[in-house]
């Protein structure tokens, strides 16, 4: 039973924890890499702790249990004031060590005690004819519990940190059932002071929530979690601000709505059906309804946002998401425009692409999508982050990606640069490049704004970053974006990063975006090297079985990302379908260890022979030949749907979960001495793998590359048995 509970609190208190962080830092994707990299980083350091002086026993169990359930709702309190603890600027980053040592604080010691928790665990329970396989199949089972129940957490709407909260009476309540004996009256007693604050706290979660939110919005009016991030509504003097992620998405002073929405709807001569995704809410609705179009479809992602934001947004805002003619749709935009009718102007208000979700919606795949809805002389707009005076290399290039990705399906594009952002237009016909088209549209329509004028938009047309705009649409060296490659995610980050280190700037990371890294004297180089580190490590059995299982764990990591990724930009990151398919991965380890060693069993085997040479040769060939028809369906295109990645992933799981049972199982005979090096082997293989694989593979290499580099991988793997 410790087993399954330690699966199940490292997976849900994974999750919550790393949401915290997530919205502690404005929602920038790559924490969640950094955090799970430290997560694997603690648990192997459990795992790898001493067991003299403190062997392990029920009640020290149970007391690690009590610390778990103390730590995790006091972590959730550090993330949210650690602006203010560390002296930040409100709206602005910590320093990059200072995120960094927050992300170390706030992750290390609970993955340390569930790492620990694993080994003592493993320990107890490998005894006579029991093995580490089945220890570790049992613990995937626990897991899969947690991420079930991480799921179910936001499909019914419950807040993070009454989940935290929750997880940790789980946890007291846990360690409080495991504790026996008279020496043990300290802990009970303990334990259950523990679970009355914890259950107090349970009580009123909605007020601390609340009341921590306000240490860094103090016009709090909403806040409420949802699957793609935390949604907060502050009001002050007249002005409501909607935050995601504690990242500002709009505020109802800003002219952002009314400079996309005309300067697109301008382009038309006459627009009567519109499209808007994202951004209605805004204030684009009320904008484009100035044009006296005849419909509009505005399509909303995120429901959450939809309901907390509306009440509070000025009453021309509210009144235009009811005028006649408009239709609020919340559905995912590329699963709407599979079905859409036809539109003269579709409006794109999507976040920037700072993420796989986000990235998906500037690919070419999604133009082409739009594309397929537009009028001969339809017009598609959206806006994208930029600079006020200069573009720096990383900004440039990623606009050049999408452009490139644009001008691929409607070959007529017009960048306009108005400030902050650029507001980049399209069509398959010519757009007007004289101003005075527009600005006699813009008056025969009756349209009055706050800041599109005449003058704002013959300055528009006129001034010099017209033509710096040119030069920069014709980047040599900068690949499409598109869903199976998708660089403008890499250029993302380097944009962050740059925000802490300047230097990256200016570096010019084209020239590795390659499609044959065999192009290279690098890619031959790992080509070669990577077998004869196997082949070295032959002469010592307990290195090459350490290593066949952190290749286990690096290359599942990546395979797993390539296949979300993946199903992510075709369908969308509903949660319910991405915490599906992160359970059958659970599912898939719980399989693959417990039936590696049935079959050790069956074949009459003790441990130290209960998997043959030949098992874990099959096994690498099929996880070879999984990893090159992963690459191959990607390619080719196929269809992804829920119930081919789901199995992919099982497939996934298993293997890794296997080749692990066939490292601890071939030629070992003592059980209890392998339950260190093997699992932080395989945790630290699959640090490695999230890193490298999300950081350098996928961005520098896409999907299909780093999915056949993963074959490679598999197959080299042979060397070790």
């Amino acid at each position: 039973m410790n087993l399954i509970l330690v699966g199940f609190f490292s997976i849900l208190s994974q999750v919550l924890l790393l949401r915290e962080l997530n919205v502690a830092t404005y929602g920038v994707e790559l924490i969640y890499l950094l955090g799970l990299a430290v997560w694997l980083l603690g648990t192997a350091a459990g795992v790898l702790a001493t067991r003299r002086p403190l062997p392990p026993s029920p009640a020290r169990m149970s007391w690690l249990f009590l610390l778990l359930g103390l730590f995790l709702p006091l972590v959730a309190a550090f993330v949210r004031g650690a602006r203010i603890i560390f002296g930040g600027v409100p709206g602005a980053y910590l320093p990059f060590p200072v995120q960094i040592a927050v992300l170390v604080l706030a992750l290390l010691p609970a993955s340390f005690l569930l790492g620990l928790l694993f080994q003592w665990a493993a320990r107890l329970y490998v005894s006579g004819s029991r093995t580490l396989a089945m220890a570790y199949g049992i613990e995937s089972v626990g897991g899969l519990a947690g991420g079930l129940t991480a799921t179910l957490v936001l499909t019914f709407g419950l807040q993070n940190f009454w989940a935290l909260v929750a997880s940790s009476l789980l946890a007291v309540v846990a360690g409080l059932v495991g504790a026996s004996g008279w020496r043990a009256r300290t802990l009970k007693v303990s334990s259950i002071l523990v679970m009355a604050v914890l259950f107090n706290i349970l009580w009123q979660a909605e007020g601390f929530d609340r009341w921590m939110t306000r240490w860094n919005h103090p016009s709090l009016v909403e806040t409420a979690d949802s699957p793609y991030g935390r949604v907060t509504v502050t009001s002050l003097a007249g002005q409501v601000a909607v935050f995601e992620n504690d990242a500002l998405s709009f505020e109802t002073e800003g002219t952002e709505a009314e400079e996309l929405s005309h300067l697109a709807a301008l382009q038309h001569p006459a627009p009567r059906n519109v499209l808007i995704l994202g951004g209605g809410i805004a204030g684009s609705v009320r904008e484009v309804l100035k044009h006296s179009v005849a419909r509009i479809d505005y399509v909303e992602l995120n429901s959450v946002l939809l309901e907390k934001a509306v009440l509070h947004l000025p009453a021309d805002v509210q009144a235009s998401l009811r005028a006649p003619g408009v239709h609020v749709i919340v559905a995912d935009p590329r699963h709407f425009l599979a079905e859409a009718g036809s539109y003269d102007l579709i409006l794109v208000g999507m976040p920037d692409p700072g993420s796989g979700q986000a990235n998906r919606f500037y690919t070419r795949e999604f133009f082409e999508l739009c594309a397929a809805r537009l009028q001969p002389e339809g017009i598609l707009a959206f806006s994208i982050s930029s600079s006020d005076n200069t573009v720096a290399p990383p900004l440039a290039r990623r606009l050049a990606s999408i452009c490139h990705a644009l001008q691929s399906v409607l070959p007529r594009i017009v960048v306009l640069w108005p400030g902050s952002t650029n507001i980049i237009v399209a069509s398959r016909r010519e757009l007007p490049l004289d101003p005075r088209v527009l600005i006699e549209r813009l008056g025969a329509r009756h349209v009055t704004a706050r800041l599109v004028s005449p003058q704002f938009i013959e300055y528009l047309y006129t001034n010099d970053r017209f033509a710096q705009i040119d030069a920069i649409l014709r980047l040599e060296g900068v690949p499409t974006n598109t869903d199976e490659d998708p660089v403008c995610y890499q250029y993302t980050l380097m944009i962050w990063l740059s925000k802490f280190f300047p230097a990256l700037a200016v570096l010019d990371l084209s020239p590795l975006l390659r499609t044959d890294p065999l192009g290279s004297a690098a890619g031959w180089g790992l080509l070669l090297a990577v077998p004869a580190i196997f082949l070295a490590s032959r002469f010592r059995p307990g290195v090459r079985r350490a290593l066949l299982a952190g290749v286990a764990g690096f290359t599942g990591m990546v395979l797993e990302t390539i296949l979300i990724l993946h199903y992510q930009v075709k369908n969308g990151v509903l949660f319910q379908d991405i915490g599906l398919l992160l359970m059958v991965f659970m599912a898939g380890l719980a399989a693959g260890a417990i039936a590696v060693d049935r079959l050790g069993r069956r074949r009459g085997r003790d441990a130290a022979g209960g998997s043959s040479r030949l098992w874990g040769f099959g096994l690498l060939v099929a996880f070879s030949g999984l990893c090159a028809l992963s690459a191959f369906a990607i390619d080719r295109g196929t269809a992804t749907t829920l119930a081919a990645s789901s199995a992919a992933l099982a497939l996934a799981g298993f293997l890794v979960a296997a080749v692990f049972a066939h490292a601890s199982l071939h030629q070992v005979e003592d059980q209890k001495a392998a339950i260190s090096p093997l699992y932080a082997a395989d945790l630290l293989g699959g640090c490695l793998g999230s890193l490298v694989g999300t950081l350098l593979l996928v961005p520098l290499l896409g999907l299909v590359v780093t999915g056949r580099w993963m074959a490679f991988l598999a197959a080299a793997a042979l060397l070790l048995l």
